[in-house]
């Protein structure tokens, strides 16, 4: 099965929200997907764009390819430099719970 990180895009009509996708490259735009990775919120100043970095790499690791926007996407939150250095996804996990605040009990 060929998979591909792509945008789902949600929200209200002229308020475009995406959702960063992992889906079958045969499935429509916004119709059926495996796992949601991250979003996207081009509406605020700066974009907001939250990725699961682990959950990118992991995929990209199995053979997933990117769209051109969410591999512009993953550059600028960090995925794909680690996918580019050989980081593993468990990797990317310890790092993240050692750059969290040791007293953030959320």
């Amino acid at each position: 099965m060929a998979v591909r990180l792509r945008l789902m895009r949600m929200g209200k009509k002229k308020q475009p929200t995406y959702r960063i996708v992992a889906a079958d490259a045969r499935a429509p735009r916004d119709g059926r997907f495996i796992e949601i990775v991250g979003t996207y919120n081009p509406r605020t100043e700066p974009s907001e764009i939250k990725i699961d970095n682990a959950k990118a790499v992991g995929w990209l690791r199995n053979g997933a390819q990117p769209s051109d926007r969410v591999k512009k996407l993953l550059e600028i939150s960090g995925a794909w430099s680690a996918f580019e250095d050989g980081k593993t996804p468990d990797e990317l996990v310890a790092a993240a719970a050692a750059a969290a605040p040791a007293g953030d009990a959320s």
